[in-house]
């Protein structure tokens, strides 16, 4: 990586040039090193980067010839990007964006004693899969970690609930970590301190620190809330070391009591209020076996585990504000190192299902196709939604580490996708498969020929696709019930065209005769190449049928949920959307035959889509509409 840095940095030299037309090469080629990548070398800020960054600031001629004009997307993409994101490494107070100051997200959040070194940690539960909220948190831990701090990053996995947890999962988020360019140091388990963690919780029973209690679990909720203290509070602590070692044997007696820290219960603070720290469960651990029936809660094992570990700041949601007093005093009462503790905001969206339980149910009930179905929010149902890694990397950055909640729009997720796949998405062909019209070229060639154009107007390095000519092709029924007669349109990738004659059939689902019931079924066009496209209103796809139509299923989704945000009180069946899968059946241009598991292509005026189901799976091919951000 050291060697690509610096070629960039020597490469940012030519940038300097002030003649648009001798810097138009060099930007050309950094354009085209930019498609799908938010920096220039690797997948976080370097000093490629920023040497590159800071010339093109500086140079007013090539930002106005090719960056403001959009002449160059990509590098105009990454200029405002990097703009966005990384000012405290570029030295840059603001950016103005349309005559306005665009403050952008700051990282200088004032992290104590980061001198000292700074080590991070993502600790996920193996009970699910990564969705949305997640990314954010690995993402955020990740970046502080390895690029605002040359520092360390731990995946841990919080596996203290044998009765949830797989290795299915465990192996699942590992994977998204990877998918979301998050590069971590270091792999380990709270289940490998599990004899530690049960040391403790023995010491602070002796300490007079934590007790053993069998209040009912709805009494338990009640006295919490009302600040009452267990009968159970002021037990012997022999008493209490004999209950743990019931619940630790696994006995039916142990199953009924578990470990509580006596801290504060008359506290306005309620994770103060003698929290549960150990429970009993027989059940066996996807690692560890039968060994242990005992295991520690989240609020306990976590700040022992991030004390012993050597974790410095504990980056976490706001979700957690009212529990760091909580993990501090347990830094405290057992003379742990000190963990700093750091909270952000967790990205919530309109419409969207972040619980794991829930999203658990909606699998397990068959609401949706698994875990990366592309209504999950999960990392993989977004990804396979058609959601690219760098733009989810952009977007994260772009929220920041601020504290502030708030519940976003999809849309501008989406929007951030589209100016990378923009660029990049070959364009073809698809017409509706329902009532397609048959239409006959009056004046084309008897002869069928094929030319090669462009698969990107716009980027002609993507390479070439076929387009068939002939007098017979079909078109969108759509598109024909709104042609005029004689009116003159335009047949994209061909010419104009005038339409001449069209023919109608009733439509048999209705009785009543009127225009808007009859189905168009033959046109006849005669083609007016001379004509100018500038001029028609009308810009319409068609297929020849003289070449191999590739049968497609277009798919749409709408949202799982009907309401915005979900109250305590609301039960998930009852505001599921009734139908969210919307399928098409359209045939498309024989170059589809050839696309990929993954590509992401764009359909004239149907939109942009990702290859589910190539042909070569057998079967249509499937594809799935990706979201822009337009309403």
């Amino acid at each position: 990586m050291g060697d690509q840095i610096q070629e960039w940095k020597q490469r940012a030299e030519a940038l300097k040039l002030t003649n648009p037309k001798q810097v138009e090469g060099p930007l050309g080629e950094l354009n085209d090193h930019l498609t799908l990548r938010s920096h220039i070398v690797g997948y976080s800020l370097t000093e490629a980067d920023t040497a590159v960054w800071t010339v093109l600031k500086a140079n007013h001629a090539a930002t106005s010839a090719f960056i403001k004009s959009g002449r160059m997307v990509n590098v105009a993409r990454w200029f405002n990007f990097i703009a966005d994101t990384a000012q405290p490494a570029i030295d840059l107070p603001s950016r103005t964006k349309g005559g306005a100051v665009d403050e952008g997200a700051s990282y200088d959040i004032g992290l104590p004693d980061t001198e000292k070194g700074v080590v991070t940690r993502f600790p996920p539960e193996p009970s699910g899969y990564l969705h949305i909220g997640h990314a954010k948190a690995a993402y955020l831990n990740y970046y502080f970690a390895h690029i605002k701090y040359d520092g360390k990053m731990i995946v841990r996995f919080d596996d203290t609930n044998p009765s949830k947890e797989k290795q299915e999962y465990q192996d699942a988020i590992l994977e998204d970590c990877e998918l979301l360019g998050v590069k971590y140091d270091q792999v380990t388990y709270t289940s490998d301190y599990f004899q530690d963690l049960y040391e403790r919780c023995v010491q602070m029973i002796k300490d007079g620190n934590a007790y053993a209690d069998n209040t009912p679990q709805e009494q338990l909720r009640k006295e919490r809330e009302e600040r009452i203290e267990s009968s159970h509070r002021g037990d012997a602590v022999d008493d209490n070391l004999a209950h743990f070692e019931e619940m630790k044997k696994g006995t039916e007696e142990g199953t009924k009591w578990f470990i509580r820290a006596k801290i504060d219960m008359s506290s306005n603070n309620g994770a103060m209020r003698d929290p549960v720290i150990y429970r009993c469960n027989p059940q066996a651990h996807h690692r560890t076996g039968s060994t242990w029936k005992i295991y520690p809660t989240y609020d306990f094992a976590c700040p022992i585990v991030d004390s012993v570990e050597g974790v410095t700041h504990a980056l976490r949601t706001t979700e957690y504000n009212d529990r760091d007093i909580q993990y501090q005093w347990f830094i405290k009462t057992l003379g742990l190192r000190k963990v700093h503790n750091w909270n952000f905001s967790r990205m919530n969206f309109i419409r969207t299902l972040l619980s794991k339980r829930k999203l658990t149910k909606l699998v397990d009930t068959g609401k949706v196709w698994g875990w990366d179905d592309p209504r999950m929010a999960t990392v993989r149902g977004i990804n396979r939604r058609g959601m690219t890694v760098p733009a989810l990397q952009e977007f994260i950055l772009k929220q920041g580490p601020s504290k502030n909640i708030n519940l976003m729009d999809w849309a501008s997720f989406w929007a951030t996708n589209k100016k990378f796949i923009d660029p990049v998405a070959a364009r073809y062909t698809a017409v509706e498969t329902d009532n397609k019209v048959a239409c006959t070229v009056l004046s084309a060639p008897e002869a069928t020929r094929t030319e090669e154009k462009d698969v990107h107007a716009k980027n002609p390095e993507l390479g070439k696709k076929k387009v068939v000519f002939s007098k017979n092709i079909i078109l969108d029924q759509a598109d024909a019930q709104s042609f005029a007669a004689d009116e003159e349109i335009t047949l994209m990738n061909w010419g104009n065209a005038i339409v001449r004659k069209k023919s109608y059939s009733l439509n048999p689902l209705n009785l009543v005769k009127s225009s808007d019931q009859k189905i168009v079924t033959g046109l006849e066009l005669e083609l007016h190449l001379q004509g100018d496209v500038k001029t028609t209103a009308k810009k319409v796809t068609w297929l020849s049928t003289d070449q191999e139509l590739i049968p497609i299923t277009l798919f749409d989704f709408d949202f799982l949920i009907t309401k915005d945000k979900l109250g305590e009180d609301d039960q998930l069946e009852d505001v599921l959307t009734e139908v969210t899968e919307f399928k098409t059946e359209a045939l498309a241009d024989c170059n589809v035959a050839e696309l990929k598991k993954g590509d992401i292509v764009q359909f004239d005026r149907k939109g942009f889509f990702r290859i589910d189901q190539p042909m070569l799976h057998g079967g249509n091919v499937q594809a799935f509409q990706i979201p822009t951000g337009k309403k």
